[in-house]
């Protein structure tokens, strides 16, 4: 793989228009990252579960949140690589133009990295992928083993580049338009469902897009020159600004995980010191946080140095590794790639983390009640669209469903996708409110 051909204005949907002139006030990568901010699936984040349950007295973060903090850890991941490259190299903006790029391309795949998660975090992903295994396997028969996978093992990574590129009923057929580069770089499993959960092989670890999106994906990969795993029919090695947009995200939500949990009171100011002190790499530190009687300023100051200390360090570990990252066999998250007290620090927070904050009593009660909610509204919603002769109630729920999910094909994969489509891009909030109104727990006043 090159960066001449990995980078790649082209826009999805768009390949034939020429692209806009270059004294406009912006790229066509910063048109991807406006288009994000703007967008209706971007915007409904901020009422889908981050780790804690919304909404509360205390403030925690959301997918929105997250998904903006993750941007801006991307960005400076970008920017750093390729201030690096540039004093290599002097003339890379005339021999690679689009190298200078690569901040705004990484936070946008950053901003577009959860859109395909549903309510619940991954309390819903659970909960739509165990519906077919249950009530859902009597279609089982009726699709391709290939698409039967997809629907076994829900990917929220998948489901991101089908929100993204997908044909909406009456929506615009380009679907986001991004540039293919931006697309590419969410794909952090580029191979399919029945080809993913390889344990031990990073890029197979899960998969990155569904059998409706195949042709898309594999268009992806051959317009960026993508290189192909030859263990699979489908499987090509990630495009490599994935790794930066992965290491974003994992620093992101190991680290602000913690400074949640201590505002909820899960964990102590003195133990949240001891997990990010490490990371943190200031001599004058301590003396600093001696300085802050508020314990919320002091972990706050923590959580910033211990991320900027963790930028520094994945930047310092792409540039290193990037021959073996374009050949296609680095085969591990720039966070696992660290060394020494970093990666030992790494290693103490998410232990942490899954024994004290993802089992913490509230958190469990979120996964429990979302997965009820979720795998509810499956179970209502999907025999009725598929219903051969729909009863009166069976209409009046399909009636429900946004015209915009109605794709129209007598595939029964294709209407299960347009079931998955409503219901996977609820918020928590709006998934709830209709459980209970179609389960008869509640009725809206007229």
């Amino acid at each position: 793989m090159n960066w001449k051909q990995l980078l790649s204005a082209k826009r999805w949907g768009y390949e034939g228009r020429i692209p806009h002139e270059q004294f406009d006030a912006r790229s066509e990568f910063q048109r991807d990252y406006d288009r994000l901010i703007f967008s209706s699936p971007f915007r409904r984040l901020q009422n889908k579960t981050q780790v804690f349950p919304l909404p509360g007295a205390v403030f925690v973060h959301n997918r929105l949140t997250h998904s903006l903090e993750v941007a801006s850890v991307g960005r400076s991941l970008g920017r750093m690589f390729y201030n690096e490259y540039k004093r290599q190299y002097p003339d890379v903006d005339e021999q690679i133009p689009l190298l200078q790029e690569i901040d705004t391309i990484v936070a946008t795949a950053c901003l577009a990295h959860d859109l395909g998660n549903p309510a619940f975090g991954h309390s819903g992903e659970s909960a739509i992928s165990n519906y077919f295994t249950g009530k859902g396997i009597c279609f089982k028969d009726k699709m391709m083993d290939e698409e039967w996978a997809d629907l076994v093992a829900f990917e929220g990574n998948a489901n991101a580049l089908r929100v993204l590129t997908h044909a909406f009923n009456g929506k615009d057929p380009s679907g986001f338009a991004l540039t293919y580069s931006s697309l590419a770089s969410i794909i952090k499993y580029p191979c399919a469902a029945i080809e993913g959960s390889k344990k031990g092989i990073l890029h197979r670890k899960k998969y990155g897009f569904f059998q409706s999106e195949q042709k898309t994906f594999l268009r992806l990969m051959e317009e960026l020159g993508m290189q192909k795993d030859e263990e699979g029919e489908t499987v090509y090695k990630r495009h490599p600004l994935v790794y930066l947009v992965e290491a974003a995200d994992d620093i992101c939500y190991n680290i602000i995980d913690l400074e949640d949990a201590h505002r909820l009171k899960i964990l102590s100011y003195e133990k949240v010191e001891e997990l990010l002190l490490p990371l943190c790499q200031d001599r004058q530190l301590k003396e600093r946080l001696a300085g802050l009687n508020d314990a919320e300023s002091r972990v706050s100051l923590m959580r910033a140095k211990a991320i900027s200390t963790l930028i520094r360090a994945c930047a310092e570990v792409f540039i290193t590794n990037q021959e073996q990252i374009l050949l296609g066999s680095f085969d591990k998250s720039l966070v696992d790639a660290l060394q020494g007290v970093l990666l030992e620090a790494m290693k103490r927070i998410e232990k942490i983390s899954y024994e004290k904050i993802y089992n913490a009593s509230s958190v469990v009660e979120i996964e429990v009640a979302g997965y009820k909610v979720m795998e509810g509204l499956l179970e209502e919603f999907i025999p009725a669209y598929l219903a051969d002769r729909p009863s009166k109630l069976d209409q009046k729920l399909t009636d429900l469903i946004p015209v915009q999910f109605h794709s129209g094909s007598v595939k029964v994969y294709d209407r299960i996708r347009d079931v998955l489509d409503f219901v996977s891009g609820m918020t928590d909030l709006y998934a709830l409110q209709l459980y209970r109104k179609i389960k008869g727990i509640s009725i809206a006043t007229l």
